[in-house]
């Protein structure tokens, strides 16, 4: 069986160290976690190449111009496309994106964004990130998303967690086939990981390790600028991920 990718999700240089140090196979960069990931800065990027790259370790970051919800107008449509194309040019291995209505995927915003990721200079690994668990039917989608030209889907099932959606996790992985990879992403602990893998068929994870923090500015949070408790990337997290899905593995 080919070794699982395990997938980090991160939203700064610490997070990066963390991540590598822990044995992630690739970081999905982003800028605020606590929205569910928005486009990193160039200065991120730039730095957690300089990190990953002569780790081997892959950084694919999020195109996703603003929090809430993946219905996107033609001018934030437009933004994501600029942004894809600068993160190409910044030398990332790959960029994940989504968009969706009306229970389903916004197939002509999802085209248009592939088309100019895939003419920007360089190929790179395309990942259709959890607007997929947004839609009425995901397991259909998965036909949609491959049709589009993504390598791979994170998803949840469709449910708060990975673990809720395992069920529709394997159905997609099964219609998926060898067209395109499935990844599970929410709530993934070592102590689910292997058996998540075993009973879905996915063949990636993806997670963010991370621990609360036990210090906060009261001062930044009293005036609106923090909201505890805010989360890092544990090294140590990433590490018995990586141990439960390597064991899962060997078993």
């Amino acid at each position: 069986m080919t070794r699982p990718i395990l997938e980090i999700c991160v939203d700064d240089i610490a997070g990066v160290h963390a991540a590598i140090a822990g044995g992630a196979d690739r970081i999905e960069l982003c800028a605020a976690l606590a929205l569910g990931g928005l486009t990193p800065s160039a200065g991120l990027i730039e730095a957690a190449l300089n990190v990953a790259r002569p780790a081997g370790v892959a950084v694919h970051a999020m195109v996703r111009p603003r929090g809430g919800d993946f219905r996107y107008d033609d001018a934030e449509t437009a933004l994501a496309m600029r942004e894809a194309l600068t993160l190409i040019a910044q030398g990332v291995d790959g960029l994940v994106f989504g968009a969706a209505r009306d229970g389903t995927l916004d197939e002509p915003a999802l085209a248009a964004w592939v088309a100019t990721a895939r003419a920007g200079g360089r190929p790179v690994s395309l990942t259709l990130h959890r607007a997929i668990d947004v839609t009425a039917d995901p397991v259909v989608a998965v036909d949609v998303a491959a049709a589009l030209g993504f390598d791979r889907v994170l998803t949840s099932g469709a449910a708060a967690s990975a673990e809720q959606g395992r069920a529709t996790i394997a159905r997609m992985a099964a219609r998926a086939g060898d067209r395109i990879r499935i990844m599970a992403g929410a709530g993934i602990r070592p102590d689910n990981a292997g058996r998540l893998l075993a009973e879905t068929g996915a063949r990636e994870l993806h997670a963010s390790a991370s621990t609360p923090m036990t210090e906060s500015d009261a001062r930044a949070v009293a005036l609106g600028f923090d909201t505890p408790p805010r989360r890092r990337t544990d090294e140590d997290t990433v590490r018995a991920l990586r141990a439960a899905i390597d064991q899962g593995v060997s078993s």
